[in-house]
């Protein structure tokens, strides 16, 4: 029996293990290849939504995505991948495992960066995974009853990239809630601090100035040109010296591939990525795909992969089928995407919607709140009945179309 063993379980990693169960069901060949995803989690977590409060709403349990399509599911750490004898060491509760594989998918994407600065490691807080943004909800919903003064609803963001502006944007209203309930007075403050000259900095002009609109209304204060030199359970310090009094400290600064890229003997980016062609195998690598965050390919003629579930997605399926078809000796099928929008959650205030690699406007507040709604509310998530063919023929290689943009009234008529 052949063996897939697929690294990861998020976005690149899932729809890579779903398009794998897919193309080997269209060939009949199931009962011959076996696949095994492997996550040191037992679930799958929409990553992109731990700026919101609800966190519980949007996981899902990998006994429900992976059982009925096949897929089996060792729960586990990567500590090893031996690309010279073919096999990745696991460690599990029940001790280290050793998987021989016949085709690899290394899919175990990205993780926010930490650097040196004194403090940040015990006292600051992250949404990177959907473990870090429950503690950090945790610690917001015990701050009524803490022994902070003044500063007890201040939080300060460090960060202001597409992350850190959406949970900035989430801040004052969670923290309002969260007061008004235990009948606090204390004022409610979020800082959103960045090391550049700008807030979303990536974003374009055009972009840059609707998101300070949406700041200065939701009265979230900017800092820029930040150096944060120590963190403490009390606030934080800047390089010049200034001192600022906050309860809550969330890092989202700067993200990077998973560090067991360093175990692939390729060349990396500036990111730690894995280079893939369009077909996802990973160059050098005759028998290991790669996907999602932790790997980057060409889009088009002159753009590569970015990190976000824009392309995890669709690299996952592609992954997935390739793998199979590499396997079994069937055609495989090259990845293009030729377009690209970033749709940015600004909370109450709305979101902002861009097209284009130049990130031109194209809409914005209510409008581009109900686009923003659909792809966190539908459109990134497997299918949640747990029906084999729905889950299959959701994992078939292909590229969504660009989203719509939604007017409230188009929202209304389609909940009718």
């Amino acid at each position: 029996m052949k063996h897939i063993v697929v690294l990861g379980g998020g976005f690149a990693g899932f729809w890579s293990a779903a398009g794998a169960a897919r193309k080997l069901d269209e060939l009949g060949a199931s009962p011959d290849v076996r696949i095994t995803l492997v996550d040191k989690n037992d679930l799958h977590s929409i990553r992109v939504r731990n700026y919101e409060a609800d966190l519980d709403s949007y996981i899902i349990p990998f006994s429900q995505l992976l059982a009925p399509i096949g897929v089996e599911h060792l729960q586990g750490t990567v500590q090893d991948i031996d690309t010279r004898h073919n096999t990745v060491s696991v460690a599990t509760t029940s001790g280290e495992q050793t998987l021989h594989y016949d085709r690899l998918v290394y899919a175990l994407g990205s993780q926010v960066l930490r650097p040196s600065v004194t403090g940040l490691q015990k006292h600051a807080f992250d949404i990177d995974t959907y473990h870090g943004a429950k503690q950090l909800t945790e610690h917001l919903e015990s701050l009524p009853g803490s022994s902070h003064g003044p500063e007890k609803y201040t939080a300060v963001v460090i960060g202001a990239g597409l992350t850190g502006i959406e949970l900035a944007c989430e801040l004052p209203s969670r923290l309002q809630a969260i007061r008004n309930r235990a009948g606090g007075t204390e004022p409610v403050r979020v800082i959103l601090a960045d090391a550049n000259t700008h807030i979303g900095s990536d974003m374009g002009s055009q972009a840059q100035t609707v998101i300070n609109e949406a700041l200065d209304a939701l009265q979230v204060e900017t800092l820029t040109d930040a150096r944060i030199t120590s963190v403490d359970a009390n606030g934080l310090t800047l390089a010049d010296g200034e001192r600022i009094a906050a309860s809550t400290v969330v890092w989202c600064a700067g993200m990077h591939a998973n560090p067991l890229g360093t175990l692939l003997p390729v060349t990396k980016d500036r990111l730690g990525r894995i280079p893939v062609d369009e077909f996802m195998r990973v160059e050098g690598l005759a028998q290991v795909f790669g996907a999602g965050d932790a790997a980057w390919s060409m889009m088009d003629e002159q753009h590569a992969s970015v990190m976000s579930c824009q392309h995890g997605r669709p690299m996952g399926r592609y992954a997935g089928h390739n793998v199979v078809a590499d396997l079994l000796g069937e055609p495989m099928l090259p990845l293009r995407i030729d377009w690209y929008v970033t749709v940015l959650d600004l909370g109450p205030w709305g979101a902002v919607y861009t097209e284009g690699w130049d990130r031109r406007v194209v809409s914005t507040k209510s409008d581009a709140k109900q686009t923003k709604r659909i792809i966190n509310g539908s459109r990134i998530y497997p299918p949640k009945s747990g029906i084999r063919e729905e889950i299959l023929a959701a994992a078939a290689p292909g590229v969504q179309t660009r989203p719509k943009v939604q007017t409230e009234c188009q929202m209304d008529e389609a909940d009718q």
